[in-house]
């Protein structure tokens, strides 16, 4: 039997790649708008005050939901602190080709880089 976790990740890459295309068009109005340079999609299975909702849970999208939020929004609400700035940044722009995901699930809260598109994410494999 497989672990919950192992479960739970098999089940955000079979959405995110529904997912994608929404994410990637999100990502590209936020930039194109100047609402962030640092946009981070929240994916998560419960209520949340916070981001703009992208995509609502479903039977036809999925079990995840998703916010689209940025950089100056989590340090506003004291997710990232100030002092983690310049190092969150870095990270970021070593995955320029990726999409950042803030996963919140009862397996705790993560930041995940998931392919901006489908060639690059067989390039790098599957996140199990």
């Amino acid at each position: 039997m497989e672990k919950p976790s192992i479960q739970k990740y098999l089940a955000l890459e079979e959405d995110l790649r529904r997912y994608r295309k929404a994410m990637n068009e999100a990502m590209e109005i936020m930039l194109d708008q100047e609402v962030s340079l640092y946009p981070i999609f929240i994916m998560h299975q419960q209520n949340l005050e916070m981001g703009v909702p992208l995509i609502e849970a479903s039977e036809k999208t999925g079990i995840w939901s998703v916010q689209a939020s940025s950089l100056e929004e989590f340090v506003v609400k004291n997710i990232l602190f100030t002092d983690k700035i310049d190092e969150f940044k870095t990270l970021y722009k070593k995955h320029e080709r990726h999409l950042c995901l803030f996963v919140l699930s009862e397996l705790g809260a993560q930041f995940i880089f998931y392919p901006r598109q489908e060639e690059i994410y067989k390039e790098y494999g599957s996140l199990n």
